[in-house]
């Protein structure tokens, strides 16, 4: 018999039956392309990475669910350079719209062509998230 746990500790296991699963995708859409996409910025030499941007595409959607860029790098160009690669990779995978929330930058993605859906309140009080959408048909 089953049972179920909650946990703050998210092992590749977990991972990997949750997210790693078509199943319902396939169902609803008959197709079962998930992917998962990272755009990253490294240092040339080492490898070492400094930040990017992580997601997925899956059915004719792409998700952004990750973008860190460390201070000394904003403003300089890259965050937009991260961003138009992981757009441009889900065009080519047949993405037709992007999907995000961020808490932190809204007017980034908005400069970069991202229009707001809404906003969530958050804590601590001021605070929310944005959603945020793309038509990647549109662009290129």
């Amino acid at each position: 018999m089953p049972d179920i746990v909650v946990t703050d500790v998210i092992a590749s296991t977990i991972v990997k039956a949750i997210e790693g699963r078509d199943d319902l995708i396939d169902i609803t859409t008959g197709n079962s392309n998930g992917r998962p996409l990272a755009v990253v910025l490294r240092h040339l030499e080492n490898g070492r990475v400094f930040g990017g941007a992580m997601g997925l595409s899956s059915a004719g959607l792409l998700f952004l669910d990750s973008f860190f860029l460390p201070r000394e790098f904003r403003g300089r160009g890259w965050g937009t350079k991260i961003l138009k690669e992981f757009e441009d990779e889900g065009r080519r995978r047949g993405c037709r719209s992007a999907f995000l929330y961020t808490i932190s930058f809204p007017d980034f993605y908005a400069r970069n062509g991202w229009m707001a859906l809404g906003r969530i309140p958050s804590d601590p009080p001021g605070t929310f998230r944005a959603l945020m959408t793309k038509n990647l048909e549109a662009s290129s």
